[in-house]
């Protein structure tokens, strides 16, 4: 059997058909094989894959087992060059391992099991691989196998109880309750009742004390198998706590029981037994069970439960709270009477009945008894040095369920100031995150409970999946999940968590029967997830490019994807997939802004479509602003730009009209974030980066007038980058005349015009502003930094987001109500046009038709009225002009070609 491996390509695939038909031929029988010769093809195989010929001697193989289906030689060489592919495909070896597994050749078929595993965990070659260990009686490599396969078989459950078992006879009890618990899980999710019926006996036996585990495993079982079963289970709990006189325990036990089955007898009788004990020394009691018919099968359950209940509570030293005068304590109970000391109405007496409707029984730790007897100083103190302290008191005060907002509301300001909470409430949310001894409502994330047994973050992470209702939300929380996993070096991936997280993605994955963004982006998750963990495939179909062919529309698709990670690898396999797929890249990169993306179609040799898409984004930029800025910002020193003839200059006229449009639209509040944002990125590209100011330095004059001209328009620019910029354009050209030029030159290095009425409406603005809405504003921004945990409060992003906004806008006013001045009716002159007069024009360009525009300043403007600025384009070119004369200029390449017809001065009282 042994081949050269110096031998070329071709002779390797030769010498490979060579040894099949040999094989053949000879008819060599299973006596003929031993370790060594399997490990001569496994040296064969080597020089395969030296030499890249893996697909054409798997060709080969598959050919002859065509007609050869038990040949040991192609069924080894094939089986190991797929899974060294990584490929899934295990058939052949796992056949070829059954063949000598039948003929009992135990030590080829340990050799066979490890080959098999060199390539990843897979449970038929460590289930062939304990039986091997099993029948040699080798107990220590059985054990570990045994190990290894619970890990990658979430459905094995025997093993895991017998390894459980294994641990409680050697003395390790922690650790068998641990395995017990999850051969119980895997006993439920097979619904094999009598087994976990056993278990849950043992785990009573060795763990009783684990209440949260228990109530957890007896609602799944609820779900899974029946109501009845479980509370089959729950009568099983429920003497380990009559036993030890764990009152509390056994009445909640009961509860759980009368929740599934409010007519059971027994569970009735026995927590009114339950409360007698618990109560034995309380005066009332037997009149309390009395009233409340809590012994009465005619009154429903839980109502008498409740009854009970608040009334028991009411007892000789017992707090309480009333909604006006506040908390007080129980003095006496005499027949129905009952006396309470409140802080300002002690010896209050009134009736039994209305002190139940009227009061709220507290406990002696609640956070408001610690408010009314403590002195304030002791509980600030203990307050700020015991966090956890603090956050177990009040969640429990507040019924054990709290969000920040609550806890806050009994903490501030009666204990901390409004100045400590921020501080104080930062390391409560991460105590509250990472402490195991506080969890959160499976339906409201926001909510902490304090556990009675500490949460695992298995567990935690698991509640946080099922609460969260949005499916991108729940890979985020899968991804936490296995990055908690791999930092511990494979920990967890076991658990029954991650089995119920990762089996909600892959059965999207199974029955995909119509494509959705979900559907796609769950086999992307459950591909990655794979790629790590290759044997949760089990049975899945993992063919993105089937998928792939049946999305109507991949870039309504797409869009829908909320997730950046998901939208890259989804890229990355339609690259693997679809031969157009720069085309389908150049679709999707608006909607998923990527220089990564960019680089892999330079690099594949699409320079072409690259390009393609550069040039698409400036021809719409209006329509596609942010994949026109974000290129812009990212790729203006690659050559790209400069390739398709999209100079600085264009990007920059493109920027300030970016620039403009999203002031307009911010201003008609149409899209406000969106165009804040990108506002944003326009602004300090062009002015805080020094683009725009970096390029007057060097450009000729003609530029310099286009761009600043355009810069001028832009509605709501901060004035002092305006005069910056016009200060710059005067130091490289002395001689430049702005808008207006003698006169309005002058006043515009100064300020500009204004009528009285427009100047009062400005300062009234800004009065408004400085007294109303900044207020307001510091108002907003101090009631959301009470909130805590600035990096996700949304209501501190928008309040700081219009902090910023409303002192630009001062700024600016202030700026510009220095800098105004204000033309009075007498002065107005008609012999030339000017600030307050109307200018009566004959257009050349239009047959002679006659115009009318009224001239005054940028706040009165108002083209549609035809009110035009002076310090606009056409403004300018109007200003100064008399009577008679004859005006050809053009403006933003359209040409005018006007005769001055006549100069009336304006009615500046009906201007502002």
């Amino acid at each position: 059997m042994q081949m050269s491996t110096t031998s070329t390509p071709s002779e390797l695939v030769a010498q490979v058909q060579e040894l099949l038909n040999e094989e053949k031929w000879t008819r060599a029988t299973l006596n003929n094989y031993t370790v060594a010769s399997l490990d001569e093809l496994d040296q064969t195989i080597t020089a395969i894959e030296a030499n890249g010929l893996q697909q054409e001697v798997l060709d080969v193989c598959e050919e002859h087992l065509h007609h050869t289906k038990n040949s040991i030689i192609a069924l080894f060489i094939s089986g190991v060059l797929n899974l060294s592919r990584q490929s899934v495909d295990d058939a052949n070896l796992i056949h070829l391992t059954k063949i000598f597994t039948d003929n009992h050749k135990w030590n080829i078929v340990e050799f066979l099991a490890a080959r098999i595993l060199d390539f990843g965990e897979n449970r038929f070659a460590l289930r062939i691989l304990a039986d091997v260990y099993d029948s040699e009686n080798q107990t220590e490599k059985l054990h570990d196998v045994w190990e290894r396969l619970i890990r990658v078989d979430f459905e094995e459950a025997d093993i895991v109880r017998q390894l459980a078992l294994l641990r409680e006879e050697t003395g390790r009890t922690d650790a068998a309750v641990e395995y017990y618990k999850k051969a119980l899980h895997r006993y439920v999710s097979k619904k094999s009742f009598s087994n976990v019926k056993e278990v849950w006996q043992k785990l009573i036996e060795l763990a009783p004390e684990e209440t949260e585990f228990f109530y957890h495993a007896e609602s799944k079982i609820a779900r899974s198998i029946s109501t009845e079963r479980a509370v089959q289970l729950l009568e099983d709990y429920y003497p380990y706590f009559v036993e030890n006189e764990e009152w509390d325990q056994a009445i909640e036990v009961l509860k759980r029981v009368l929740n599934y089955d409010s007519k059971n007898e027994w569970a009735r009788k026995e927590i009114t037994d339950c409360f007698q004990q618990k109560h034995a020394d309380h005066s009332n009691l037997d009149e309390y069970i009395r009233i409340s018919n809590l012994s009465q099968d005619w009154r429903p359950v839980h109502d008498a439960i409740a009854d009970f209940e608040k009334h028991i509570s009411f007892d000789t030293g017992n707090f309480v709270h009333h909604r006006t005068w506040g908390v007080g304590r129980i003095r006496s109970i005499k027949g129905d009477e009952i006396t309470i000391d409140f802080a300002k109405k002690r010896g209050h007496e009134m009736s039994l009945k209305m002190a139940v409707n009227a009061l709220d029984v507290l406990a002696k730790d609640h956070i408001w008894v610690l408010r009314a007897v403590w002195k304030t100083e002791k509980l600030r103190t203990l307050v700020k040095k015991n966090i956890v302290w603090t956050l177990k008191t009040v969640i429990r005060s507040l019924g054990n369920a709290a969000d920040m907002k609550k806890i806050k509301g009994e903490l501030v300001p009666a204990i901390l100031k409004q100045s400590e909470w921020s501080s104080w409430s930062t390391k409560a949310r991460s105590i509250l995150k990472t402490n195991p001894d506080f969890g959160t409502l499976t339906d409201r994330l926001d909510h902490f409970v304090v556990r009675d047994q500490p949460i695992t973050f298995e567990e935690k992470t698991f509640n946080k999946f099922k609460a969260q209702t949005s499916f991108f939300d729940r890979v985020k929380t899968l991804e936490e999940f296995l990055a908690y996993v791999e930092d511990e070096a494979g920990d967890g991936i076991d658990s029954e968590f991650f089995r119920e997280m990762f089996e909600y993605f892959a059965g999207f994955v199974r029955n995909a029967s119509t494509v959705t963004e979900h559907t796609v982006s769950s086999l992307l998750v459950v591909s990655d997830v794979v790629s790590r963990f290759p044997f949760l495939r089990q049975d899945l179909e993992l063919d993105f490019k089937r998928l792939y062919e049946h999305i109507e529309n991949v870039e309504e698709l797409f869009v829908q994807i909320d997730s950046s990670d998901l939208r890259k690898r989804f890229l990355s396999s339609v690259r693997a997939v679809d031969r157009e797929w720069g085309d389908t890249y150049v679709r999707l990169l608006p909607h998923h802004l990527s220089r990564d993306a960019l680089v892999e179609l330079e690099k594949h040799g699409r320079r072409d479509l690259l390009l393609k898409f550069v040039s698409q984004t400036h021809e719409n930029y209006r329509d596609f602003r942010e994949p026109f800025v974000w290129a812009v910002r990212n790729c203006s020193d690659d050559p790209w730009f400069d390739e398709i003839g999209l100079t600085l200059e264009k990007r920059l006229i493109a920027m300030i009209h970016i620039c403009d449009l999203t002031f307009r639209e911010i201003d008609n509040r149409k899209e406000v974030s969106a165009n804040r944002k990108i506002n944003k990125q326009v602004q300090t590209w062009l002015f805080r980066d020094g683009n725009l100011s970096e390029y007057i330095k060097t450009a000729d004059r003609d530029s310099v007038a286009r761009l600043f001209t355009l810069v001028s328009d832009v509605k709501d620019l901060d004035p002092k980058t305006l005069l910056e910029l016009r200060e710059l354009v005067v130091e490289r050209f002395p001689d430049y005349h702005f808008h207006g030029e003698e006169e309005a030159s002058v006043v515009a290095t100064r300020g500009f015009f204004t009528c009285e009425s427009s100047y009062e409406a400005k300062q009234k603005e800004y009065t408004h502003l400085q007294r109303v809405e900044v207020p307001d504003n510091t108002k907003e921004i101090e009631k959301a930094v009470a909130y805590g945990d600035l990096s996700e409060n949304a209501e501190y992003k928008a309040a700081k987001e219009r902090q910023d906004s409303l002192n630009n806008r001062a700024a600016r006013l202030k700026l510009e109500l220095s800098q105004a001045r204000i033309v009075k009716q007498d002065e107005i002159e008609t012999d030339r046009v000017q600030f307050g007069t109307i200018v009566e024009l004959s257009d050349l360009e239009n047959n002679g038709d006659s115009l009318r525009y009224t001239i005054l300043g940028p706040w009165e403007s108002n083209p549609e009225a035809d009110v035009i600025s002076y310090q606009t384009p056409l403004g300018n070119k109007l200003y100064n002009s008399a009577v008679g004369d004859e005006l050809d200029f053009e403006i933003n390449e359209k040409r005018h070609h006007f005769v001055v017809k006549g100069i009336e001065a304006a009615d500046l009282s009906a201007a502002g």
